[in-house]
């Protein structure tokens, strides 16, 4: 069964602190400090170095996948836009920037802006005179002097045709009038139209 004497070395012996000043009276370490700073100095490099390195690697990977740039992978700077917020401005610097991209491109809202551009385009050709074929001296004629004209002139009449006897259960057929003409302004566009005509209403005030 061991023993312990009471003759222990000298080095097991508790460091007596003198507490008589009331502070510590032994300076910290410059060496150890100087040790972690390098240390941390040295893990940040080699950490910045691999990345750059695992980054250089990955885009010559990409680069060979994707073949050389064209055309219609041009690189767009952002960074001109800046922060602006949402405003004519901007759209039009982002339609700028569309235009270098083949169609068709993404739609940058619900499609309502294209379907008024195209009601729009439609306006001005059933509205206006304008060419069909100058050469041939075809001219497009507005809607309303074109019903006008066939109001006057009348449709022109097919020449009769012997018509068959009905089969039991037939009947002639019969052609009703539609209810509408088959087109009708989308809601975003009456939107759009009562803002135009607010605003002009507040310019006369």
């Amino acid at each position: 069964m061991p023993t312990h004497s009471g003759n222990e070395p000298e080095d097991h012996k508790p460091e007596e602190v003198d507490t008589s000043a009331g502070y510590e009276r032994k300076d910290i370490r410059i060496s150890g400090v100087v040790v972690f700073i390098t240390a941390m100095f040295v893990f940040v490099v080699v950490v910045a170095v691999v990345c750059f390195g695992v980054g250089k690697v990955l885009n010559a990977r990409m680069n060979k996948e994707d073949g050389p740039n064209s055309k219609w992978t041009k690189t767009v700077d952002v960074r001109q836009l800046g922060n602006l917020p949402s405003s004519p401005q901007l759209q039009n610097k982002m339609a700028e920037l569309t235009q270098d991209f083949p169609t068709p491109r993404l739609q940058t809202d619900d499609g309502n802006q294209d379907i008024a551009d195209l009601h729009a385009r439609e306006d001005i050709l059933l509205g206006n005179y304008s060419w069909v074929d100058r050469s041939k001296g075809k001219v497009r004629i507005p809607i309303e002097r074109a019903m006008e004209l066939l109001a006057q002139r009348g449709l022109p009449v097919a020449t009769a045709v012997d018509k068959a006897p009905l089969m039991v259960g037939d009947s002639n057929p019969t052609v009703t009038e539609p209810l509408t003409n088959g087109f009708a302004r989308t809601g975003y566009e009456q939107e759009e139209t009562q803002r135009a005509d607010s605003g002009r209403a507040e310019a006369r005030k």
